[in-house]
């Protein structure tokens, strides 16, 4: 097993190659900003950066450090950025001074502004990204791209996936022709998914990318195994039904909180789980269902716990790293594959099997999800050693395992959705080894 562990950290070192995070400052114990681009250059292999406003000290800090910096005009300036004298004196004073020694990607105008901004602010949002493109290339830069993100609140439907549309009133107003720019610019729709404001208790295996029995699209006939994809597909489908599917889709905003006031969502092993997966699962090339073979710039909601945000508990604990640069969890993402625990002492000896009383449907269903994630089923397939016809539980006692030990052999691998058990009796059997 000591190969199979071996083999996991290089996948978790390559997976975290190309994410950003969300580089939020609402804290008075915070690292300086030239601090946090050595850290994010030397220690980690996040390539991106998403800042919430334009402030000097970030962009200076970031120079020349090869780390791609997206950057926020706030929904303030929405209003005068629509006046194109006003939108190319915000270039010069916020842009062209740190252009293109720090390599700024995109501005995004104003944050979820269609979730929280007043009338006038929505209807001027399409106008003032217009405006401001124009005034970038009217001062010579042509590099930085113009959008802005969107809270999942402009979708009228997401499930099933297939079915995704926006709100009516948005779509024909502000968002077909907002996707009408971002074609032109070659700019990507940006969202916010957040599969933590789905659960309910019943549904954390579907969210966090563990073993489930997914969500079935009866249109599509596709069964989902986890949200993340189902929201990212709903997306597309709503993008498609104006005529734009052609349009690139980036994440401006994801993650999971490790505490809050006593709701058990919130967890370390939660958080670990939803980041540590979904940084995995967009390493693959295979993109969602509906958007086979598709990749997604993702910025991970946040580095670091700010300890001055205002709110409930949960909004000072979605960082994935303390304020000293110590990992809140083992999110995959520091460049040192030292630093990634081992498993628990005595952890080797241990197997993970059905229950007792799990149905043979539940059974199956496990063995289609583990199949589908990349662990080898040849084992198990016919002619292989531990095939054995007509016995579920037999096949799903090895897909099972193969999956909790390929994992790193931690508790929250073993659930099934409350299907499986961990033994310590070795249930290898004949030429069937576990």
């Amino acid at each position: 097993m000591a190969c199979v562990w071996a083999l996991m950290v290089v996948v978790q070192v390559v997976a975290a190659q190309g994410m950003g995070v969300n580089y939020g400052t609402l804290g008075d114990n915070l690292p300086t900003a030239g601090e946090v681009a050595n850290f994010l250059k030397t220690k980690t292999t996040i390539e991106r950066v998403k800042i919430y406003d334009v402030k000097a000290e970030v962009l200076q800090a970031f120079a020349k450090s090869g780390i791609s910096v997206t950057v926020t005009a706030p929904n303030g300036d929405i209003g005068v950025l629509r006046n194109m004298e006003t939108a190319r004196q915000w270039v010069v004073s916020n842009i062209k001074p740190f252009h293109p020694e720090t390599k700024i990607n995109y501005i995004l105008v104003g944050s979820e502004v269609l979730h929280w901004g007043d009338s006038s602010m929505i209807r001027g949002l399409v106008p003032a990204m217009r405006t401001l493109h124009s005034a970038l290339e009217a001062e010579g830069i042509t590099d930085i791209k113009v959008t802005t993100a969107h809270s999942l609140a402009i979708m009228r439907a997401s499930i099933p996936p297939s079915q995704g549309s926006f709100r009516p009133a948005l779509a024909k107003r502000v968002l077909g022709p907002m996707l009408k720019f971002l074609r032109e610019t070659r700019a990507p729709f940006m969202v916010n998914p957040y599969p933590y404001f789905s659960y309910n208790g019943k549904n954390v295996n579907f969210l966090l990318f563990r073993p489930n029995r997914g969500l079935y699209d009866k249109y599509t006939k596709i069964t989902y195994t986890n949200q993340f994809d189902a929201l990212m597909d709903a997306v597309h489908s709503a993008m498609k039904a104006l005529g734009f599917a052609d349009v690139a889709i980036a994440v401006g905003e994801t993650g999971w909180p490790s505490l809050c006031d006593g709701w058990d969502a919130c967890s370390v092993s939660n958080a670990q789980s939803y980041n540590a997966h979904l940084i995995t699962h967009l390493a693959t090339p295979k993109g969602t269902p509906l958007m086979p073979n598709r990749t997604f710039e993702t910025y991970i909601f946040a580095l670091f716990n700010e300890n001055q945000k205002p709110g409930p508990i949960a909004e000072r604990n979605w960082g994935l790293f303390h304020p000293d640069f110590s990992p809140v969890y083992d999110s995959g993402l520091l460049r040192n594959p030292q630093v990634t625990p081992a498993p628990a002492p005595g952890n080797r000896n241990k197997w993970c099997v059905p229950k007792a009383d799990a149905s043979d449907a539940a059974l199956q269903a496990n063995i289609n999800y583990v199949c589908s994630q990349g662990v080898d089923c040849k084992p198990i397939q016919p002619g292989g050693l531990c095939y054995a016809p007509n016995n579920v539980r037999a096949l799903a006692t090895y897909a099972m395992n193969a999956y909790y030990q390929a994992n790193g052999r931690h508790d929250f691998n073993c659930d099934f959705s409350h299907t499986a058990i961990i033994t310590t009796i070795d249930p290898s059997h004949d030429k069937c080894k576990f």
